[in-house]
């Protein structure tokens, strides 16, 4: 899944984009995380979801004012998305803005976030408490 924020350059979408496609996740023949998505030629599902970049830090309602808007976000994304096949990753797709229905098996406990900006978890099922942010 993918959030588009604010100030996302061409830079920092190809370099996430190099991130995930050479990122050693995937077991070799002796068990050890060496090989990458493009090694194992996997295929890179690819979602819009704005909501990676809620900021649930105050308040019962999250705000999403770190999301990129619609048409920055739709620009991060079809970026992203290119930038991933051209490492020749097969990058098939969800439908931008569209609520959809994802339903996929994990088969590992290796679930990994990606960010441009540091301290910042991209999921927004993991808690990542920073004492200083919260006073």
């Amino acid at each position: 899944m993918i959030c588009g924020e604010p100030g996302d350059t061409p830079e920092t979408i190809e370099k996430l984009a190099r991130k995930v496609a050479r990122l050693r996740i995937f077991s070799d023949d002796a068990g050890k995380m060496n090989l990458s998505v493009c090694d194992v030629q996997g295929d890179v599902l690819c979602v819009s979801q704005f909501t990676l970049a809620a900021d649930t830090r105050s308040g019962n309602r999250p705000s999403f004012s770190k999301a990129a808007s619609p048409e920055e976000g739709r620009r991060a994304y079809e970026a992203f998305v290119t930038a991933l096949r051209t490492h020749g990753l097969s990058c098939p797709t969800g439908q931008f803005g569209a609520e959809m229905k994802v339903s996929l098996v994990n088969d590992s406990l290796r679930p990994f976030g990606f960010s441009s900006k540091p301290k910042v978890s991209p999921f927004p099922h993991a808690v990542c408490l920073n004492a200083e942010e919260f006073g």
